[in-house]
């Protein structure tokens, strides 16, 4: 991940060798030695995956591949990201540093992991059933624990998340209700939801002691799908989505209705290009994690 990127363009390369650095100095005694290049580049992918590995990794390839097409002159006039992606976007946006970012996203998964004990929490991801259903199965099944959306990704698909036993009863409910299928989710939390709060707590004061400045574009925010064009409300979304709902279909759709006919997913993967796909059928994506895309991103932010 972000390998090729690094040999083909300095900027990625300057990236990712600044975000190791950050990474390094960021890390607790139990991860001292761990080297965030080494893992991008060798795995394994058992390491690579644990969140608050994962979570700085694909920060640090994003930003990577987004200030590679800043040198190639491709800026964007928004920036948006799911989840973990909306770190990238107040760094691609200048809100705060890529240092800071992969610092505070280390202990974003570390927060996170920790605030449910393994096999409390669960998630699954409900297909073919409108989000006002599934949000009444939950409610139905829910009986004293936690289940909600954690997130509304696209039209037919929303991921559900809170106590493994409840997730269960939420999942019988949706298939009652008309869901095509639904499928768990092989994750380490239950993400987006109540029972990270006590994530939220703990990373609360550290995003608001970040050095911040104004954002150089808006970002448009998971909690309300709103543009945060200073750095206090885009910290403030932040803090809120650790767990709140990721509003994802809201966020593109506003993203639209400001103008945006083409997006450029930036970093690796091509889940959210899929999902926008899903969600306006016109228009227009692309993706960029590496030199060969290059050009097809050149082509259509030309147009």
């Amino acid at each position: 991940m972000g390998v090729a990127l690094a040999a083909a363009f300095p900027e990625a390369a300057a990236a990712l060798a600044e975000a190791e650095s950050a990474f390094t100095a960021a890390a607790n005694g139990s991860a001292a030695g761990v080297s965030l290049r080494a893992m991008l580049a060798e795995g394994p992918e058992d390491r690579l995956t644990l969140t608050e590995h994962a979570q700085p990794a694909i920060l640090a390839v994003s930003v990577a591949a987004a200030r590679v097409l800043a040198a190639h002159g491709i800026e964007p006039s928004f920036v948006a990201g799911h989840s973990l992606g909306e770190y990238s976007a107040h760094v691609a946006a200048g809100t705060f540093s890529l240092a800071d970012g992969v610092a505070i996203v280390r202990r974003r998964g570390r927060y996170m992991q920790e605030s449910v004990p393994v096999g409390t929490g669960a998630m699954a991801a409900v297909l073919g059933l409108d989000a006002a259903l599934v949000e009444q199965a939950c409610r139905e099944a829910a009986d004293g624990e936690v289940v909600s959306p954690a997130n509304l990704n696209a039209p037919g698909q929303v991921a559900i998340a809170g106590h493994a036993a409840a997730v269960a009863r939420a999942s019988v409910r949706a298939k009652a209700l008309g869901a095509r299928r639904v499928v768990p989710l092989t994750v380490s939390a239950p993400f987006h939801c109540a029972l990270m709060k006590p994530a939220q707590d703990r990373l609360e004061p550290e995003l608001r002691g970040l050095s911040t400045s104004a954002p150089r574009v808006p970002v448009v925010a998971n909690v309300d799908a709103e543009p945060k064009c200073d750095a206090g409300a885009g910290v403030d979304a932040l803090v809120r989505q650790v767990s709140a709902t990721v509003r994802w279909q809201d966020v593109v759709e506003r993203l639209m209705a400001d103008g945006v006919t083409t997006f450029v997913e930036v970093g690796p993967g091509t889940v959210l290009a899929g999902l926008i796909k899903r969600i306006r059928k016109d228009a227009h994506v692309v993706s960029f994690s590496g030199p060969d895309q290059l050009d097809a991103v050149r082509a259509a932010c030309s147009n």
